[in-house]
C-alpha cells in the first residue's frame, strides 16, 4: 500500500469530531472516568473510532480503540444471538421447556421437592426475563457463592430459590436467567459456551479479539484495561469468569461495533439471523413491550443494551435511522453517570453539522 493511501486511512482515526469529542471529554472529567473507548457506525460503515483517557492510570498507558473492557450485560445481547442462531439451525425452540424430563437441560439441575413452576420455564422466558424468579433486585443469585462453578451455583440455587410468579406473568431482570441460557447453549451444541459463540457468532462477523474475562487484576488479559472502582467498590473480588453468558465477556470497541452492524436488520451489511429471527429477538414481551431479548426495545425502533459491574460500565445502541454506536468505560459510578452514558452520542448523530468520514474505518483495522 502506498503511504499516500496509508494515511487515507489512519487519518480518520486520528481526527476530532467535536460533537463527539466535547461531550465525551466533559462526562470523564465530571465523573472521574480514567479511560473510554467509543466506535460509531453509520449504515454498516465505521465512521468514527476513538480511545480516551488512560488504560492504566500508573503506567500512563492510553486507551486505543483495542484496548478490551469488561463489558458487562452487553454479554446478554451476545447470548442471545447464539440462541437465536441455536434456533435458525433448527437446534431448539423459543417455546421448549429447559427444565425436567422432557427439557433440554432434563433433571440434572432440579431437586427433588422443586416448584412445579420450575418445569414451565421457556428458552423465550429466560431470555425475555419473564422466567418468574432469580431477580437483581435482592441477593443476586450471580454474586453468591462466589468459588462455585456456573454448573454447581446453577444446583445450589434451584434448591435454595423458589420462584416468584408462574413463568411468563412478570418481567423481572435475572442475570442468573442469562446464566442458565448460557448452559442451554452448552447443552445443545455439545462444546463450551464461549466456544459456540466465538465459531458461530463471533467470527461470522469477522471477531477475533473477544473472550471471555478473568477475575483479578493478575488475571488481566492482553491489552486489557486495568478497572477503577469508585464509592468503595473493588471490581476485583467477583467471579467474572463465572458470569459469561450474561456478563463476562471482555471486547474492544471496533469488535462490538462489527457485531452490530451483523445483527442490526439493515441491508448494508448481511446479518447472521435472517429476518424472521431478528424480528422475534427484538420484539419486546407482553410482561413488559420496553425489552425483547437481550435488547432494550422502543416504539421508535431502536435498540440498546447497557452493562455495569464495579470498575464498568458499556452501552450499544442501534438507531432506526442506520446509528450504531458502542461505549466502553473502565470506572461507574452512580444513577446520574448512567442517564448522562445514555445520551452521550445522540446528540451528535442528530446533528446536521456532524460531519463524519466517507471512508469505511473498518477497511483500516
Amino acid at each position: 500500500m502506498h503511504i499516500s493511501s496509508l494515511l487515507l486511512y489512519i487519518l480518520p482515526f486520528l481526527q476530532s469530531i467535536p460533537q463527539v469529542d466535547k461531550p465525551v471529554q466533559q462526562f470523564m472529567q465530571q465523573y472521574h472516568v480514567p479511560g473510554m473507548a467509543v466506535a460509531i457506525t453509520y449504515h454498516g460503515k465505521l465512521v468514527y473510532a476513538k480511545g480516551y483517557g488512560y488504560a492504566d492510570t500508573t503506567t500512563k498507558e492510553t486507551v486505543t480503540t483495542q484496548h478490551l473492557f469488561r463489558i458487562a450485560s452487553v454479554s446478554k445481547t451476545i447470548t442471545a444471538t447464539a440462541i437465536f442462531k441455536l434456533a435458525e439451525e433448527h437446534k431448539l425452540t423459543m417455546d421448549q421447556k429447559v427444565f425436567g424430563a422432557t427439557g433440554i437441560l432434563g433433571n440434572e439441575y432440579t431437586p427433588a421437592n422443586a416448584n412445579p413452576n420450575l418445569f414451565k420455564i421457556t428458552v423465550k422466558q429466560l431470555l425475555q426475563h419473564t422466567s418468574g424468579g432469580w431477580p437483581n433486585d435482592t441477593r443476586d443469585p450471580m454474586f453468591r457463592y462466589l468459588q462455585l462453578d456456573a454448573n454447581t451455583l446453577l444446583k445450589r440455587i434451584l434448591q435454595e430459590d423458589t420462584l416468584r410468579y408462574t413463568p411468563g406473568e412478570m418481567y423481572m431482570y435475572s442475570n442468573f436467567g442469562y446464566c442458565i441460557l448460557g448452559r442451554v447453549i452448552e447443552k445443545i451444541s455439545g462444546v463450551p459456551y464461549e466456544e459456540y459463540v466465538r465459531t458461530h457468532v463471533l467470527q461470522p462477523a469477522g471477531i477475533k479479539d473477544m473472550q471471555t474475562g478473568g477475575n483479578t487484576i493478575s488475571q488481566k488479559k492482553n491489552n486489557e484495561v486495568t478497572y477503577y472502582g469508585q464509592n468503595g467498590e473493588n471490581p476485583y473480588i467477583h467471579n467474572i469468569s463465572r458470569m459469561d453468558s450474561h456478563g463476562g465477556w471482555i471486547a474492544n470497541v471496533t469488535d462490538l461495533a462489527r457485531l452490530l452492524v451483523v445483527i442490526d436488520g439493515f441491508e448494508d451489511t448481511a446479518d447472521i439471523l435472517s429476518k424472521p429471527f431478528l424480528t422475534e429477538m427484538t420484539t419486546g414481551s407482553t410482561a413488559n413491550a420496553g425489552y425483547a431479548s437481550g435488547w432494550a426495545v422502543n416504539m421508535y425502533r431502536n435498540w440498546w443494551h447497557a452493562g455495569s459491574l464495579p470498575g464498568t460500565a458499556s452501552e450499544i445502541v442501534r438507531t432506526a435511522k442506520g446509528f450504531n454506536w458502542v461505549i466502553l468505560c473502565n470506572t461507574r459510578t452512580d444513577k446520574a453517570f448512567f442517564n448522562d452514558l445514555d445520551g452521550l452520542i445522540w446528540k451528535a448523530v442528530n446533528n446536521k453539522k456532524t460531519v463524519w468520514p466517507t471512508a469505511d474505518l473498518f477497511l483500516s483495522l
